[in-house]
């Protein structure tokens, strides 16, 4: 993986033959007849531990509610705001927990799954909580009974010793809602990955698994990969300038969210580009554009938004960073058809503007990662892609934008990226995220 300039850095079930001899076939409890009545149970009993294998994993019909209510002893904090902040996960793993032990106490432990914040909003200066909860039952058409029986759990708990939360029991609601609004919810929380793998590749870096970085998205232009991009709400995609010189209809890109290029698992076409208002090409500063899908995505397990960061949030020098895309393998190489990533630091803008390095043209809008003695970089078709950085509670966040750089993996010639602080304020300008 690589990056650009002005070019976009960018066992089936088979027959059971009984075959015995003579002395078998009056099936007497002979040696023969009771191998035969063994061979027999031990198949009925594979086939009944089968079926109970599937209905128990397959046979159950997921349930999702949603449920909202008053804690009357915490005031409303506008850090709640943002879900990684540590009073926010404060606050949603207390409510979790209550509810995990509500439900595991009762007698819908074996059909209760998990429940998940979504929101916490304000109401007379007091937080509103707001949680999807996920359950599995084998009886669907019962689902009203269901329903009666997970509302009546509820309202005796919240009515009941909640230990440190003070709940307002008359301000609870609850409602069913569809699978893909429920799950869309369950993963609206940014900067978070249902795996964690390791692994180092792009130039120099290597494939990238399924859900790893579920933010990265394709973008097509007459359905060919051009550029990276990264998403950052349900509508919105960030990415860089460049990618769209002389190529600024939107009618022309789609966006594609996938493993691998030949297989688009969703796509979205695209309704408005966005390119900052004082980028010139061929000039580097700027290089940043923001990108409205035609219709919102909805979040999942293999897509999900990246976490924005403050203008005040810092990637210290030395820090450990990825940098993923479909770019080519090297400098004018072939491009994979699956995406790869590449674990590289964060350099120090006056190391990057070193004499031996870029000799000054890193301005403070701009952000160096890689490695001095080359290796794993950024390379074409990677541009507009992210360069993203976990924080200490796992959260990761949207540092650089791929732009460009001196060819792709050479020495004292790391990846040049769009700094994404600096342009918080426009990126909120722009989508209100």
């Amino acid at each position: 993986m690589a990056k650009g300039r002005a070019q976009p850095r960018e066992q089936p079930w088979t027959q059971l033959q009984n075959r015995t001899t003579d002395s078998c076939t009056q099936m007497k409890l002979t040696r023969c007849g009771k191998i035969t009545l063994g061979i027999l149970m031990l198949l009925i009993v594979s086939v009944v531990i089968g079926l109970i294998a599937y209905f128990v994993t397959y046979g159950k019909t997921p349930f999702y509610y949603h449920i909202s209510f008053k804690v009357k002893n915490i005031d409303y904090d506008s850090k709640f705001e943002k879900p990684y902040s540590q009073e926010y996960l404060n606050l949603s793993k207390k409510i979790e927990t209550l509810i995990n032990e509500t439900f595991h106490g009762s007698k819908l432990k074996r059909q209760y799954v998990s429940s998940h914040v979504v929101q916490v909003s304000r109401a007379k200066g007091k937080v509103i909580i707001h949680a999807v909860l996920k359950f599995k039952s084998c009886y669907k058409n019962n689902a009203a009974k269901f329903w009666d029986r997970i509302k009546t759990i509820l309202q005796q708990k919240l009515d009941g010793e909640t230990g440190s939360l003070h709940i307002d029991s008359s301000t609870f609601r609850f409602s069913e809602i569809a699978m893909p609004t429920a799950e869309n919810l369950l993963h609206v929380c940014c900067g978070q990955r249902k795996i964690s793998p390791s692994g180092n590749k792009i130039a120099g870096g290597m494939n990238a698994e399924e859900g790893e970085w579920p933010w990265q998205a394709s973008l097509q232009q007459n359905n060919v990969h051009r550029c990276g991009a990264t998403l950052i709400s349900n509508s919105w995609l960030v990415t860089a300038a460049h990618c769209f010189v002389n190529a600024n209809n939107p009618k022309e890109w789609k966006a594609s969210f996938t493993l691998l290029l030949s297989d688009p698992q969703v796509q979205r076409g695209i309704k408005d580009i966005i390119v900052h208002e004082n980028y010139h090409y061929p000039a580097h500063d700027n290089d940043i554009a923001v990108v409205r899908l035609s219709s919102p995505i909805l979040y999942s397990s293999k897509i999900r938004r990246v976490c924005l960061p403050a203008a005040s949030h810092e990637f210290p020098p030395n820090s450990d960073a990825v940098v993923t895309g479909w770019g080519t393998l090297k400098n004018d190489g072939k491009s994979p058809n699956i995406l790869q990533k590449g674990q590289v630091k964060i350099i120090d803008n006056k190391i990057c503007n070193g004499e031996q390095v870029y000799g000054g043209v890193i301005t403070p809008g701009m952000l160096c990662a890689g490695f001095l003695k080359g290796g794993v970089d950024a390379c074409q078709g990677d541009s507009g892609g992210p360069l993203v950085s976990a924080d200490n509670k796992g959260i990761w966040f949207l540092a650089g934008i791929v732009s460009w750089g001196d060819e792709c993996a050479l020495p004292n010639k790391p990846g040049v990226y769009t700094r994404v602080t600096y342009y918080q304020k426009w990126i909120k300008s722009k989508t209100g995220v």
